[in-house]
């Protein structure tokens, strides 16, 4: 799901155990009529490398008629990334894409200096109940890459990297990491993979990046001797030399990471930029209606939230 609204109250999350710098505990909230639980940004932490944002979408169902309806919106200095466990999206986008997104499969939208966008279910699959559940998160653009032209990667499952061993099977969805490098273009160091353990597997965290972190989407891990049930991510101090155990009923992780940014971020809704005043010029380009259609979804539009969605800076740790 695409919007930030940045101004809820974060839980209080639990004191971090030997080995882990953050355990965050995400806040539901509700985005075109489905609830979703947000990890990133957090008061505990607001980046973990470049990903900046990371909501949780479902599980849940869509009744006969129903479906996922985000109307098109705006976006720069980052790219989205859609990740399904079950369901489908169609995502249609200002350059043109028409494209929809299914399990395993990977949709890789880079903002740059300025993309809208609109998530839907198609209307011929609403003529049955339809589940959805799955991922999407932001990953922040560095500097150098905050105002390049706006781009849009699909890749299906069969095209992204597979390990399967000693009871893990694991998808590497982008970047790099445990030896494998994904297709997917991306504009810093990264890593982001789909694991899914046996009872009693471990899976060891990538040494080679900087910041690291793991959510656990079902079951439960247990690291440096603490159990984490589901809907927990956990940032792990960098150069720990740290593996997860998934519990007595197996686990699925979402491992995510890499570079900390060149600086400070700022957001406001959808907006992400390295400076106050590109968000300034973003919202006005918004409202004042500059920025391109989305060819097939030209009829409807978010308005700029004004007054109600607070500018919130991003930065690193200390």
């Amino acid at each position: 799901m695409p919007m930030s609204t940045l101004d809820e109250e974060d839980p209080v999350c639990p004191p971090a155990p030997p080995g882990i710098e953050t355990v965050i505990i995400p806040r539901a909230h509700d985005v075109g009529g489905f609830e979703v639980r947000r990890a990133l940004p957090a008061r505990e932490r607001q980046m973990v490398g470049p990903f900046i944002f990371f909501d949780q979408m479902g599980p849940g169902e869509f009744l006969t008629g129903k479906g996922l309806d985000v109307r098109p919106h705006p976006h720069i200095g980052l790219s989205t990334v859609t990740y399904l466990f079950e369901g489908e999206i169609l995502h249609r986008d200002s350059l043109g894409t028409a494209q929809p997104i299914r399990p395993g499969a990977v949709n890789w939208m880079t903002a740059g200096r300025g993309i809208v966008h609109s998530e839907r279910t198609d209307p011929a699959q609403r003529d049955r109940p339809r589940r959805m559940f799955g991922i999407q998160s932001w990953v922040a653009l560095p500097k150098s890459a905050e105002d390049s032209a706006p781009a849009f990667a699909h890749h299906d499952a069969a095209a992204l990297p597979l390990v399967e061993e000693n009871g893990l099977r694991m998808r590497l969805v982008a970047g790099e990491g445990w030896g494998l490098k994904a297709p997917v273009a991306v504009s810093s160091p990264l890593f982001y993979a789909d694991a899914v353990l046996a009872p009693g597997a471990r899976l060891p965290l990538p040494a080679e990046h900087e910041e690291r972190g793991a959510y656990v989407v079902q079951g439960s891990v247990e690291v440096a001797g603490t159990r984490f049930e589901a809907e927990r991510m956990l940032v792990f101090r960098a150069g720990d030399a740290l593996a997860l155990t998934a519990g007595p009923e197996g686990a699925r992780l979402l491992m995510l990471g890499g570079a900390a940014m060149d600086g400070p971020r700022y957001l406001y809704w959808n907006f992400v930029a390295s400076s106050r005043e590109r968000l300034e010029q973003a919202k006005a380009e918004w409202k004042d209606g500059r920025f391109p259609k989305v060819p097939g979804d030209e009829k409807e539009f978010i308005p700029l939230p004004e007054g109600r969605v607070t500018v919130r800076a991003a930065t690193r740790p200390d």
